[in-house]
């Protein structure tokens, strides 16, 4: 299936080299959140919170430069309510307190793999599929290659692609 990038949903698909169990702590561990995605304090349970910090210099495994518009975001810390957990197969929260929608990340085994679908749905517009669809397709590249052992040369070069094709799928300049 390929990816729904529209002005209000976005849909990635990934069948991960990993099993499950494995996958679902790269969700919910703080530790391993952070090498993919963003690290925080979290209580995963329905109502409670997952905690996120923007500490994106520590996603590529070698020195690289962080782009100007992201400059100076390193640290920036909130939280999200989580709305359904269902381990090790669903985890649901929202997305800037709700104003940009809900993420719902689903964990299906397929033998020793584990099909992602990542559903973020009511976003704003056409300028929040872009950003968000750069970010969580470059997320979830990282993802992939950290549970399948890979190294990430660099997060902002993986970052940049996925937010063109997101540009273009939402057809923002």
């Amino acid at each position: 299936m390929a990816d729904l990038i529209t002005a209000r949903e976005l849909r990635f698909e990934r069948l991960l080299a990993a099993p499950v169990d494995k996958v679902w702590q790269y969700l919910v561990d703080p530790e391993l959140r952070a090498r993919w995605f963003m690290a925080g304090p979290s209580d995963i349970r329905p109502g409670g919170t997952i905690g996120f910090t923007m500490a994106h210099e520590n996603l590529s495994d070698g020195p690289v430069a962080t782009p100007e518009r992201f400059a100076g975001k390193s640290g920036h810390q909130w939280s999200e309510r989580v709305l359904r957990v269902e381990p090790p197969h669903l985890l649901a929260f929202t997305w800037d307190n709700g104003e940009a929608g809900e993420v719902t990340i689903t964990l299906t085994p397929e033998g020793d793999r584990t099909r992602l679908l990542l559903h973020h749905n009511g976003l704003r517009g056409a300028s929040d599929a872009a950003s968000f669809g750069g970010g969580w397709g470059a997320h979830l590249a990282v993802l992939e290659r950290r549970v399948a052992g890979e190294k990430v040369p660099d997060f902002w070069q993986l970052h940049a692609e996925a937010e063109e094709r997101a540009k273009q799928a939402v057809g923002v300049a």
